[in-house]
């Protein structure tokens, strides 16, 4: 057997191994440059619109832009009803649910709520008073009871507000928006522009 073949393949794994292992310096590391921001884009939307389904203003109102809550996030979370405390939400019991109902009033009776998805995200140039961004399709159901589900569908402009994504537009999609825009980066792009 030749120890020659051996012996080289040896040494260029050896090198190979200590190349690797100074690659591992930081001024040797090769930057990616930047990153996609969509899936960011579209794990903000969700998490936006699962809050407000629920009435969780406290997340919501920390996930919308400045602009949009027309203060700080204490003034958005006064600005809407009581919030989750008095509302035991859709899955709560029947017995917490008629409590719940005398001392809350109208709002006490929630839907069911189904999954929050959230879809074709899209740049989206600034218009009229709102930053450019990107845009999401947000689709969830609900269900009030003894009545047939309904589809939601929304349009969300996000923009980066001190690091985060942050909610400055909603736009209700209605089936005549989807019928004349049936692609969806269309749709959301064309939504979001169109007035300001």
């Amino acid at each position: 057997m030749n120890r020659r073949p051996v012996r080289m393949t040896a040494a260029v794994l050896a090198a190979f191994f200590l190349a690797a292992g100074c690659a591992d310096k930081k001024e040797d590391k090769v930057d990616p440059g930047p990153t996609d921001p969509k899936a960011a884009v579209l794990a903000a939307a969700r998490a936006y619109m699962e809050a407000a389904n629920r009435d969780d203003w406290k997340t919501a109102c920390g996930l919308t832009s400045e602009r949009r809550r027309y203060g700080t996030v204490e003034d958005c979370i006064a600005n809407h009803d009581e919030g989750p405390a008095a509302d035991p939400g859709p899955s709560a019991s029947a017995s917490a649910s008629a409590s719940a109902s005398a001392s809350a009033g109208p709002r006490a009776e929630r839907a069911d709520m189904g999954p929050v998805e959230a879809s074709a995200a899209v740049e989206v140039p600034a218009v009229g008073k709102h930053p450019a961004g990107y845009g999401a399709l947000v689709t969830y159901t609900y269900t009030w009871p003894g009545k047939p589900t309904v589809t939601e569908r929304l349009v969300l402009r996000l923009i980066n507000e001190g690091g985060t994504w942050v909610v400055d537009q909603r736009e209700s999609v209605r089936p005549t928006d989807t019928a004349q825009q049936p692609d969806s980066l269309a749709l959301v792009r064309s939504l979001l522009t169109a007035g300001g």
